[in-house]
């Protein structure tokens, strides 16, 4: 009786989940029966029920692996991703303590806004400005280089700099952004803490770095566990509206190469069985950060 009393107790949350549940259950779940025809020689005439297996089973991981574009896609994804995961952590940490230190409330105010704005533009939108300030004819940046007596710079088919755009825009874009759940973090850390360090003598530096950091310690074991689950996600949508032919070498990743073969090729097995090795060592990424975590007591299960 005691647990019907807990479940009714909760269960206008239970309602609440029902939407939630039922978008994974639709768009998450039911689709992934699809990933058979990693495994099949798919053709669309004859579905993906009728289509024969593939023989032998793992005949097109084995068609990506012996692919001269292997090596290529897979050191360009994580390097980038590589290169995010560590721009998309210590950046975001230190605005956030920034916005939790800041006693001038309209500079904290000011620095919020201008840092939240870019998360709310598109990657058309940001391109279209990265031309303004990169273009090798108009942009701001070669207007200044050629006023210093300089050559223009192709910024955006430069394999030298094209890795380096893509990290600083992915930087603007959800700076601002990142920081929010660390900041909602230290706010939960207890006040009386800080008041006990000040009585004690510790500078702002020593609070930061034996009380805030500390404090949201296990929030960023969190978010590096669900980022280094993305790892082999470079950003699709970005790249694949910013790169051109002549970054392919330093900007092709897994995932711009499977939508040309998948989409524009027509090759849908090959292209599943690439997704389907991406989210496998995903899967093990997670699991195994997760089983490191859990060393130092702040796993996720």
């Amino acid at each position: 009786m005691s647990r019907m009393r807990k479940f009714k107790g909760f269960a206008p949350f239970f309602v609440m989940m029902v939407p939630g549940l039922i978008y994974l259950l639709i768009y998450k779940y039911i689709p992934m029966y699809g990933v058979i025809i990693a495994f099949k020689d798919y053709n669309m005439m004859d579905g993906i029920m009728g289509s024969s297996w593939a023989d032998p089973w793992y005949k097109y991981f084995r068609d990506f692996y012996m692919s001269p574009y292997f090596s290529q896609l897979l050191g360009n994804t994580l390097i980038i991703s590589l290169y995010k995961l560590v721009w998309g952590m210590v950046p975001h940490i230190a605005l956030a303590v920034f916005f939790n230190e800041c006693r001038l409330l309209w500079l904290r105010n000011l620095v919020q806004t201008l840092s939240y704005m870019p998360h709310f533009l598109s990657w058309v939108i940001i391109y279209g400005i990265a031309i303004a300030f990169l273009s090798p004819s108009s942009g701001l940046i070669n207007k200044l280089i050629a006023d210093f007596g300089g050559m223009p710079v192709s910024f955006l088919t430069s394999n030298e700099h094209f890795r380096g755009i893509l990290v600083a825009t992915d930087l603007w874009k959800d700076l601002g952004w990142g920081a929010i759940i660390y900041l909602a973090a230290m706010s939960g850390i207890d006040p009386t803490l800080y008041e006990a360090a000040k009585v004690d003598g510790a500078s702002r530096f020593r609070m930061i770095w034996s009380i805030t950091l500390p404090g949201i310690r296990n929030v960023i074991v969190l978010m590096f566990i669900l980022k280094l689950g993305h790892l082999l996600d470079a950003g699709f949508d970005q790249i694949y509206i910013m790169y051109n032919i002549s970054v392919y070498p330093v900007a092709d990743i897994l995932d711009t190469w499977v939508f040309r073969t998948g989409l524009e090729q027509l090759d849908f097995s090959l292209a599943a069985a690439v997704g389907l090795f991406k989210s496998l060592i995903g899967m093990v990424l997670v699991i195994g950060a997760n089983s490191l975590s859990k060393k130092w007591g702040e796993g996720v299960w």
